[in-house]
């Protein structure tokens, strides 16, 4: 009940900062929601009506917590498509249609799909739907209506529209073409002006109250009529009661023919994609660290959908650039949604006569802004920077996208990354036999200090990276996590992504997530997004590893030497006990101190043949003695080391340190050399120090803590044990 009321008495507290973020989002998404409806072909009221359904039903009922919803750009293109094809009435069907598959999927737990898109294809298909909305708006910008078949038309038409505009004779088109460059360049350089009160009314909201004064200055001042062609300028926006007395009809007489279904599932399918996305994009921004229940989202999304559909709106999606705005203007729970919603009435009930003396240009410029940030050739770059291979599945993408559909695209960007991980690893087998196998252990290390050690085998793309995720979903951030792909011979983009992204996540919320393993796997790029693929010849290695730069800055730190390529001399372990039914096969990642004759190197060993034959690889220390000390091995006392007693091994008990005894394992042939051995000193040191399996061959000591790689922190923690080691066997 305490917690109930404190957590009533924080949402009254933070109610002002979340209606001032709210208002100042809702300064965005009223011209927005007016561009997007009109560049789907749709009344221009139908984004608003999209916003204030969506904000008041996700903001009750939603998942997320910072996030604002209403028309998203991503659906420009297919809410086009389907309005011309089926007509208003049927397309407004659809999208009911549409929100109830979103609700359907919510219920079935299918918050996940996002995952089983390759991060490039999806990239190509936002880079499209921008190309899409800059392709179709640019021309009305300035003042210049055409109609293409098809957007590569539209686009293709840019230079005749721009030499056109240039030589307009009428005023009218003038004015209408100078309005819409003024628009955009407001929109590419108000970003620039850093000061927090003129960046309380966002650019979109400045282009909106400029055009408005612009139409009363010629109205009151110069007594002249708005010298914008009235074809250019916004109409039909109807005020609340309007909009209640005038609901469309929904027409279902089109639920029969492939056309309506296929519009449904494109529908779904991008507003469900460009959803969950941005959903993943917020939790990251979100000051407080939560994480979204984003099936519960679909489902309030869904709901949204439908009610925006019977009233005459679109489809409710969550939407990146006005949550960002959300949390930057202090927004800390749901209600800033609502909130946006309520002034986005406000707005419309007082103002939309107003509404009607903004020029279409200026509201096209906000959209041809969007497209050109959506398709950056920034974002080319980024995609070269990772891989060109990525290059591929992102222009494949974006290509059949554009000359096809948004359906076909995204099919078709997953079909070719599905070749390309083929090609790259050279066997189809490796996906085909291992693709149903599971293939993620996982389990907690430490129980009081809330370790997890995550194992990945056979190979992590796209196709079964929800396996992954499940697990690393399961764990709370303020955590130690170790993921470990030795065993996963190929690792792709979308899940290296993925992993960043969990790493930021931990890092902010007080936990630790470290990727091992990929020292042996071989990328084309420095990019920390790369895929990642194991190679058989150690030269092949061009590009350090996260982990391996990290030890190389460790090596610097300690003055100690860093060699990552494979060693295959390994004489100096075969004298340990260890190794006796093992095969070494080489060690690396190898850092050494010739002075204190320390070592620390990851080694890759097999224990048994053929297929009982099993690959383990793990990190340890090897100390050089200057003097020879008895031989023994030590371990911290378990269960199967009881059972060794029974067997006839039989720990040494090292006099007048019982609890020692009780603790430790203790193995060696000559039993008083080993007592006389361990001291009290070096008995003190194991007491109070950490476990680990300490194996003595007569010459040298091997340390080493669990059978797997350790993390840069554990290597950091073993060599120091090490160090203070010899010492106090030194002495």
């Amino acid at each position: 009940m305490t917690a109930k009321k404190n957590n009533i008495k924080q949402f009254f507290s933070d109610l002002p900062k979340n209606i001032f973020s709210g208002f100042v989002v809702s300064l965005i998404a009223l011209p927005l929601g007016l561009g997007l409806a009109m560049a789907s072909d749709a009344p221009a009221i139908s984004g608003v009506i999209t916003a204030i359904i969506g904000g008041v039903l996700v903001s009750i009922l939603g998942g997320s917590y910072v996030t604002i919803t209403g028309p998203g750009n991503g659906l420009v293109g297919v809410l086009l498509v389907a309005i011309t094809a089926l007509g208003i009435n049927d397309a407004y069907a659809a999208i009911i249609c549409s929100g109830a598959l979103l609700i359907l999927l919510g219920f079935l737990r299918l918050g996940k799909l996002a995952d089983f898109f390759p991060s490039s294809a999806i990239q190509g298909m936002l880079a499209a739907i921008g190309l899409i909305i800059l392709g179709k708006q640019f021309h009305i910008m300035l003042a210049h209506k055409i109609n293409r078949p098809e957007t590569i038309d539209y686009l293709l038409a840019i230079p005749y529209t721009i030499n056109d505009a240039i030589h307009y004779r009428s005023s009218g088109l003038i004015y209408a073409a100078s309005i819409g460059v003024l628009s955009f360049m407001i929109m590419v350089f108000y970003p620039k002006i850093r000061n927090k009160y003129l960046q309380l009314i966002p650019a979109p909201m400045w282009i909106v109250i400029l055009s408005i004064g612009f139409s009363y200055y010629f109205e009151f001042v110069a007594h002249e009529a708005n010298p914008i062609d009235a074809n250019y300028m916004l109409s039909g926006i109807p005020d609340i009661t309007q909009i209640i007395s005038q609901l469309p009809s929904i027409s279902f007489s089109k639920i029969g023919q492939s056309s309506f279904w296929s519009s449904v599932l494109a529908l779904t399918l991008i507003a469900s994609i460009e959803s969950l996305l941005s959903i993943k994009a917020v939790d990251k921004l979100d000051p407080e660290k939560r994480r979204s229940n984003v099936n519960k989202d679909l489902k309030a999304l869904g709901l949204a959908t439908v009610g925006s559909g019977f009233l005459g709106g679109l489809n409710v999606v969550t939407v990146i650039a006005r949550s960002s705005v959300n949390v930057n203007n202090g927004a800390s729970n749901r209600s800033s949604n609502f909130f946006h919603a309520l002034f986005l009435i406000i707005f419309i009930g007082l103002f939309s006569t107003q509404l009607t003396r903004i020029p279409l240009p200026a509201l096209m410029a906000i959209l041809v802004f969007t497209g050109y940030k959506l398709a950056s050739p920034d974002i080319v770059k980024k995609i070269f920077s990772i891989g060109r291979e990525q290059l591929i599945i992102f222009f494949v993408t974006l290509i059949v996208t554009l000359k096809v559909g948004l359906i076909t695209g995204i099919a078709s960007g997953v079909f070719v990354t599905f070749i390309i991980h083929v090609f790259i690893n050279k066997s189809f087998s490796l996906f085909a036999r291992n693709l149903l196998k599971p293939n993620v252990l996982m389990y907690r290390e430490d129980e009081s200090a809330g370790n997890y050690y995550v194992s990945v085998k056979h190979f992590c793309s796209f196709l079964n990276f929800y396996k992954l995720k499940q697990k690393l979903d399961a764990i709370t951030e303020d955590n130690e996590v170790i993921v470990d792909f030795s065993l996963c011979e190929f690792v792709d983009h979308t899940v290296m992504e993925n992993l960043h992204n969990y790493q930021e996540l931990f890092a902010k919320r007080g936990g630790n997530f470290e990727v091992i393993g990929l020292d042996m796997h071989g990328t084309d790029s420095k990019h920390p997004f790369a895929l990642r693929r194991v190679l058989p010849i150690p030269s092949l290695l061009t590009n350090l590893t996260n982990r391996q730069t990290t030890i190389e800055e460790l090596a610097k730190d300690f003055s100690l030497s860093y060699i990552a390529d494979k060693d295959k001399n390994t004489t100096f372990l075969q004298d340990f006990v260890f190794f006796r039914t093992k095969k070494i096969n080489h060690i690396y990642n190898k850092l050494s101190n010739e002075t204190e004759s320390l070592g620390v190197f990851d080694i890759e060993f097999s224990e048994g043949e053929f297929i009982a034959k099993e690959i383990v690889r793990t990190t340890m220390l090897h100390i050089q003695l200057k003097e020879k000390i008895c031989t023994f091995t030590l371990d911290r006392e378990g269960f199967l080391e009881r059972i060794y007693a029974f067997a006839g091994f039989k720990d040494i008990p090292i006099q007048n340190h019982s609890d020692f005894s009780k603790r430790f394992y203790l193995l060696g042939a000559d039993s008083t050399a080993i007592k006389n051995f361990f001291t009290d000193d070096l008995v003190h040191f194991f007491e109070s120090n950490p476990y680990y399996h300490v194996e003595s061959n007569g010459c040298s000591l091997l340390v080493f803590g669990k059978e797997r790689l350790a993390s840069v922190k554990e290597i950091k923690a073993l060599y120091d044990f090490g160090k203070r080691l010899k010492e106090v066997v030194s002495d």
